[in-house]
C-alpha cells in the first residue's frame, strides 16, 4: 500500500541492513568487550544486541501496534543467533509496515508520556537505532578494526567525499550478512590507506 510515508519504511529497511552489517563485523570473542573494561555503564556487544532487539520489539508492540509474533531474543544468545533473530523480526516489521494506510501513519499514539503520530515515532525509532549502531562502530575503531561505510566513505574506504573516496559497504544485502555470519566470511575488501588527510581539519 503506497503512502506518503513509504520513505520511512525504506529508511527503516536500510537501517536494518546497516545494523546487521555492523554486528557481523565483530567476532564471537568480542561479545563481552566494553568501551572501557572497568566501566559497566558502557554496554558490551552482547548487551547492545539485547537492547536493540528488546527495545525495537517494545516500540513496535506497545507503541506502533505491530507484533510479529516472535520472541525478541534468540534461543541461543550468540552473535549469529542475534543476527538471524533481528534479521527475521525486522524484516517482518518491514512487511507489516507496508500494509498500513496513510491514516494509520498519521494517527496519534501514546509515546511514553505524550501523544505523537506513528510517523513521528518511526522517525525517532530510526534515530534510536542509528545512535546505538554508532556506539558499536566506535567500539570497532577502539579494537583497531577497519570500518566499512555506513552512510558514506570512512577513513578506511578512502577518506573524504571531497577527495572522491568511495563508499564501500561491508555487505550488499541481508542475505550476504546471514551467509557471512553463518560461514565466517569476511566483509568486502577495503583499499589501502588514503594519500590525503581523512578529516577536514587535519592536525598541524
Amino acid at each position: 500500500m503506497a503512502t506518503p510515508y513509504e520513505f520511512l519504511i525504506d529508511t527503516f529497511e536500510t537501517e536494518r541492513l546497516k545494523t546487521l552489517s555492523v554486528w557481523a563485523q565483530f567476532g564471537d570473542d568480542d561479545l563481552r568487550i566494553r568501551p572501557h573494561e572497568t566501566d559497566d555503564r558502557g554496554r558490551n556487544l552482547h548487551e547492545q544486541m539485547v537492547h536493540q532487539c528488546m527495545s525495537e520489539n517494545l516500540w513496535f508492540c506497545k507503541i506502533l501496534g505491530i507484533d510479529v509474533g516472535a520472541p525478541p531474543l534468540p534461543e541461543q544468545e550468540t552473535r549469529a543467533g542475534f543476527v538471524e533473530r533481528y534479521a527475521a523480526d525486522a524484516g517482518a516489521r518491514v512487511e507489516a509496515l507496508r500494509q498500513q494506510s496513510a491514516a494509520w501513519w498519521e494517527e496519534p499514539v501514546a509515546f511514553f508520556e505524550v501523544g505523537r503520530s506513528r510517523a513521528w515515532v518511526m522517525t525517532r525509532r530510526i534515530a534510536h537505532s542509528a545512535h546505538h549502531r554508532g556506539q558499536l562502530t566506535y567500539m570497532l575503531r577502539q579494537l583497531g578494526r577497519t570500518l566499512h561505510s555506513t552512510y558514506g566513505p570512512t577513513a578506511d574506504t578512502g577518506g573524504l567525499p571531497a577527495d572522491d573516496a568511495p563508499t564501500i559497504y561491508a555487505y550488499p544485502d541481508v542475505d550476504a550478512v546471514l551467509e557471512a555470519t553463518a560461514q565466517g566470511l569476511t566483509p568486502a575488501n577495503l583499499p589501502g590507506p588514503p594519500s590525503k588527510p581523512v578529516t577536514e581539519r587535519p592536525a598541524k
